[in-house]
C-alpha cells in the first residue's frame, strides 16, 4: 500500500484527494486496466471517455437525488469563468437587477464580471466588518423581480458557511458550492444554478461542475460565443470542445467513493462534522490562545479560520507545523492568519494528529 503523503494536507486548494483514489488515478496513469491505454492518452471522442461522462452524470443526480429537470456540465475555466458566463447567460438585456451577496472574497470576486453584463444589486455585503459573519433572513430584502439571487455557499478565506438555503423559491437561485459541493447532502432542487470547481472536495483542477435547470436555458442570448454558451456544451454532452479526461476521470472515482466506501452524502457530512467539531472545540477551549475567525453561529465545515495573538505567533505555528509534517495551514494572502481546511479527502485521523499538535504548541508557549 502505498504511503498517503498527502494525509497532512490542509490546503485550501487544491485540497487532499482520499487515498484509494490516489492509488486508483496512478494506475490509470499507466493503463486503464478495461483499455490497456493511459488515461492520459485515451481519446475524449472514445466509447470508454462516453461511459465516464455518462456514469459521473448519474453518480451526481444519485448522490444528490437530482431529477432530469437538470443538466450535468463538465466544464473549464473554474469558476472564475462562471463569473461571467452566468450573467452573460442570465443578466444580459434584463431590466431588474440580479441580487448579489458580498460575503467574501470570492463573491467579491464575482461582483466586477457580473456588472459587465447587466444591472446587480448588492444585497447584503460583510466588508465593512472584514467577513466575519453571514447575514441573518431579516437582513435581506429579496426582491421578486430578480432574474437570479446569486451566492456562494462556503466562503473558503474567511471561513464562513451557509447552514441554510437563503432567498425566495419564487427568484432562480444561483449558487457557487466551489468549496462544500458533495461534502453533505443538498436540497439541489431548490436551485436553478448550481457550479463548483472540482479542486476542493471532488477531484483535481481543471473540471467544473454545473447544474442548470433546462428552463434557465429557454431566453438565453442568442449571440454567444459557441464556448461560453451553455447550450453547445449541453447538446455536445460535455464533449464541445477537448475536455480534461483525466480530471473528469478522477471525479468519477471520487463519486465511487463517495457511494461505495462512504456511504453517501449523510455519511459524509457526519464525517466531516466530526473533524470541523474537533478544531472547534479546541479552539473555544484555548481560553484565547486560538482565536477563531468566524462567528460560531456561522463557521464553516470546510475552512477552519483562525489567529493567534500576534502575526509573529502566526508565522512561528507555521513554520513549526510545517516543520511537523503540516502542510497548507497559512491563511490566505488576503487576510494571513491561519486556515484549516478540512475536506472530504482529509481523514479525521489527520485532524486529530493537528489537534494534537496545536493541543502541545500551546503548551510550550505557556511555559
Amino acid at each position: 500500500m502505498m504511503k498517503p503523503l498527502n494525509r497532512l494536507n490542509f490546503s485550501g486548494g487544491p485540497g487532499v484527494l482520499p487515498e484509494s483514489v490516489l492509488l486508483q488515478a496512478r494506475e490509470s496513469i499507466i493503463e486503464v486496466p478495461e483499455i490497456g491505454l493511459s488515461v492520459l492518452g485515451i481519446s475524449h471522442r472514445s466509447d470508454w471517455f462516453a461511459a465516464v461522462v455518462t456514469e459521473l452524470e448519474n453518480n451526481i443526480r444519485t448522490l444528490l437525488g437530482l431529477s432530469g429537470d437538470y443538466h450535468v456540465l463538465f466544464l473549464q475555466g473554474g469558476a472564475t469563468q462562471q463569473f461571467s458566463m452566468i450573467p452573460m447567460t442570465l443578466l444580459r438585456g434584463k431590466t431588474h437587477p440580479a441580487d448579489y451577496l458580498h460575503t467574501g472574497y470570492w463573491s467579491g470576486k464575482s461582483l466586477p464580471e457580473a456588472q459587465r453584463q447587466g444591472p446587480v444589486r448588492v444585497l447584503w455585503s460583510g466588508q465593512a466588518d472584514g467577513f466575519r459573519c453571514l447575514p441573518r433572513d431579516e437582513e435581506l430584502p429579496f426582491s421578486p423581480d430578480a432574474p437570479y439571487l446569486h451566492y456562494v455557499s462556503n466562503e473558503t478565506v474567511e471561513g464562513l458557511q451557509f447552514h441554510r438555503v437563503p432567498g425566495r423559491d419564487d427568484v432562480p437561485r444561483v449558487c457557487d458550492m466551489s468549496s462544500d459541493f458533495l461534502s453533505k447532502p443538498c436540497a439541489a432542487e431548490r436551485f436553478s444554478l448550481i457550479y463548483a470547481h472540482a479542486q476542493k472536495n471532488i477531484g483535481p483542477a481543471g473540471v467544473t461542475v454545473v447544474l442548470i435547470r433546462d428552463e434557465m436555458l429557454k431566453d438565453a442570448p442568442t449571440d454567444l460565443p459557441g464556448f461560453l454558451d451553455f447550450r453547445s456544451h449541453t447538446q455536445a454532452h460535455s464533449n464541445f470542445n477537448t475536455p480534461p479526461v483525466f480530471a473528469i476521470y478522477v471525479v468519477l472515482l471520487v463519486t465511487r467513493w463517495l457511494i461505495n466506501e462512504i456511504g453517501g452524502l449523510a455519511r459524509m457530512d457526519e464525517i466531516n462534522q466530526n473533524k470541523a467539531q474537533l478544531i472547534y472545540r479546541l479552539l473555544d477551549g484555548s481560553d484565547g490562545f486560538y482565536r477563531g475567525r468566524a462567528e460560531p453561529r456561522d463557521r464553516s465545515v470546510m475552512n477552519a479560520a483562525f489567529n493567534l495573538a500576534t502575526p509573529e505567533l502566526d508565522k512561528l505555528f507555521i513554520a513549526e507545523a510545517l516543520a511537523a509534517g503540516f502542510s497548507g495551514l497559512a491563511g490566505h494572502r488576503a487576510i494571513g492568519g491561519i486556515r484549516a481546511s478540512i475536506y472530504n479527502g482529509l481523514t479525521l485521523a489527520a485532524v486529530e494528529e493537528l489537534a494534537g499538535f496545536m493541543e502541545e504548541f500551546q503548551r510550550r508557549q505557556a511555559r
